[in-house]
């Protein structure tokens, strides 16, 4: 007989306490300081919920939880140019080496 166990341990958002606080560590978009829950599934459906300790920031655009001490607050202006030869891509806005035909950070056509 075989059982096989279908679940995992996910983070959620559970309370944005400021929106834009910083900078996300990944791809350099506004990221807010959240209070978060962690979640037990089991085959796909909620089980338990429990909250975090700490809040943490979240990055809306690539869904990533860090700690705030992490986060840059300096703008994405005051960055060093890209070089000349590095396209931008257009979802994320992160440089991407020329020859790439996908972006490496959030998989999206170049």
């Amino acid at each position: 007989m075989f059982f096989f166990f279908v679940g995992g341990v996910n983070q959620q958002v559970r309370q944005v306490l400021k929106s834009g606080a910083g900078r996300c560590i990944n791809c350099g978009s506004r990221a807010d300081l959240v209070e978060y829950e962690k979640v037990l599934k089991l085959f796909f459906v909620p089980v338990w919920r429990w909250p975090a300790k700490d809040p943490a920031m979240y990055c809306n655009n690539c869904n990533l939880f860090f700690p705030p001490e992490f986060s840059t607050t300096r703008p994405r202006e005051s960055l060093p140019p890209p070089p000349p030869d590095a396209l931008r891509c257009r979802f994320c806005d992160r440089d991407v080496e020329p020859e790439f035909s996908f972006c490496p950070y959030c998989g999206s056509a170049l």
